[in-house]
């Protein structure tokens, strides 16, 4: 697998040692995401590094950053392995999430245009299709879509590279929620008219943000009464299904 087969040379002429960094991260990030390197999978930062066409220093920055983001963990005598899956992490990265996402998208509703919006109903409309015939990666990935459209205005970017570096997390830990609850995809698309019905009203931003982060909370309140009946999970801002 060379660099040039994934859209030209990501080490190119002249780069500084912290862009060739975020080249790796993002390289070995979009990898794990997409399950190209499963969980479990060992990051060979020689390996790598040839591939990107760079030292071995900017590609350990690089894992070391993963590390810190939970996506890689490092074993004695092993090294760097794309990290393995467990309830805990998906909970935390979802409770992470609500909150993160729910502030994004309250900050971004003021900048929304006529033409977002609009481009998230259509996009919810196709989530609304996709219910008689339910596949839960394509719904998944419409969902995706939607939010991002919701909380892409966000004029604060740190805000927003944490929102989409928990997406991405979130992405390795689960292929999809909806494959573990089909029926929360239902409720799911009627919060989004919602959420859309509140931004388009000039809602408070306290109100927008409580919306945002309830609807994420409540996919996990589905998800863990599916897997864990026996258990009350407390999720702020959600309620049970």
């Amino acid at each position: 697998m060379t660099p040039h087969e994934h859209g030209g040379d990501p080490a190119g002429a002249g780069a500084g040692a912290s862009s060739k960094s975020q080249v790796a991260y993002l390289w070995l990030r979009d990898r794990i995401a997409s399950a190209e390197l499963a969980p479990g999978y060992r990051i060979v930062l020689a390996t790598v590094a040839h591939d990107l066409g760079m030292s071995v220093v900017p590609v350990r920055e690089a894992v070391r950053r993963l590390e810190a983001e939970g996506l890689v963990t490092f074993e004695r005598n092993v090294g760097a392995r794309v990290s393995m899956i467990d309830d805990s992490q998906y909970r935390q990265s979802m409770q992470t999430l609500a909150l993160l996402e729910g502030a994004a998208t309250a900050l971004a509703a003021p900048h929304l245009t006529a033409d977002d919006l609009r481009l998230a109903r259509e996009l919810n409309q196709r989530l609304v299709e996709q219910l008689d015939d339910f596949d839960p990666r394509v719904f998944t990935a419409l969902n995706q879509r939607f939010h991002a459209v919701l909380f892409g205005a966000c004029p604060n970017l740190r805000l927003r590279a944490l929102v989409d570096a928990e997406w991405v997390r979130l992405a390795h830990l689960r292929d999809s929620t909806f494959s573990f609850v089909p029926g929360r995809a239902q409720e799911s698309v009627r919060e989004h008219d919602a959420l859309v019905d509140l931004i388009e009203a000039g809602a408070p931003p306290a109100d927008v943000e409580r919306a945002a982060r309830g609807h994420r909370s409540a996919t996990l309140v589905a998800y863990l009464s599916h897997e864990h009946p026996d258990e009350s999970p407390a999720v702020t801002g959600a309620r049970r299904p």
